[in-house]
């Protein structure tokens, strides 16, 4: 089962690894992370231009069960798993991807 897992964090790009990253950010202050921060987040930082595109992306790691989301007050709000919060703890173990800052986070 560990090949397995590993196998699916090592095929994330930078795109899933932030959504993880502010994912858990999002946890640690107490706020809530939804679909439209991610896409206003990667949209900044130039690495999408469509929403459709975050939406892949967060069905993805969904897929995987590395994030969990959940329609709170007409917001699809992004959980870190147990299982992403593993992943995310190898990505930056292995150092392949920066972190970026959030709009979202540094906004509030």
């Amino acid at each position: 089962m560990d090949s397995l897992f590993t196998e699916q964090y090592r095929r994330l790009k930078e795109c899933h690894y932030l959504i993880l990253y502010w994912a858990a950010e999002a946890e640690v202050r107490g706020l809530k992370y939804n679909i439209t921060n991610a896409f206003d987040d990667l949209k900044d930082l130039g690495i999408t231009r469509t929403k459709q595109s975050v939406m892949a992306y967060v069905e993805s790691l969904f897929m995987l069960c590395f994030i969990d989301v959940k329609e709170e007050r007409n917001r699809k709000n992004i959980y870190l798993a147990e299982s992403g919060a593993r992943a995310l703890e190898e990505l930056v173990k292995s150092a392949g991807f920066k972190t970026k800052k959030s709009r979202f986070m540094e906004g509030v």
